[in-house]
């Protein structure tokens, strides 16, 4: 079997918003993060009210880049907004699973907190993305953007 038959063009799909979310999460990840800093270090806000803003423009952001750039190709159901905040509060959950459980197995010290909170990010940004791919930004039905 030749890779041409192996790569259909639900694959090639897959593969490509694969590596726009990745893209797109680097660029995300950046203006989150500045905010957060420009807040907390420029505006002296407090630390925490100050990375919740950064985390609430990220998410935002992340909606708005993944409609246009991530799954561009798509036409979506006007749901789209309200799954994505279903679908960031179900992959926060898994994170926070992971995170817990990874805490319970692992040994304590830094090296294991960097694998555990490693572990809970990497497990939100794959659900984040099988969930947007296949549910959020999923193509509505020919019939209407109602899905």
């Amino acid at each position: 079997m030749s890779l041409a038959a192996l790569l259909t063009p639900a694959r090639r799909d897959f593969l490509v918003s694969a590596l726009r979310y990745g893209v797109a999460g680097v660029f995300n990840t950046l203006v989150g993060f500045s905010i957060i800093l420009a807040l907390d270090l420029g505006l002296r806000l407090d630390p925490h009210l100050a990375n919740a803003v950064g985390y609430a423009i990220g998410i935002c952001v992340s909606f708005v880049l993944s409609k246009l750039f991530v799954f561009k190709a798509r036409k979506t159901a006007r749901s789209a907004p309200a799954r994505y905040v279903v679908a960031v509060a179900a992959a926060f959950a898994l994170n926070q699973g992971v995170l817990t459980l990874a805490k319970l197995v692992l040994p304590t010290g830094p090296l294991w907190s960097v694998a555990a909170q490693g572990s809970a990010a990497v497990s939100y940004t794959a659900a984040l993305f099988v969930l947007s791919h296949f549910w959020v930004f999923a193509h509505a039905p020919s019939g209407g953007e109602d899905a």
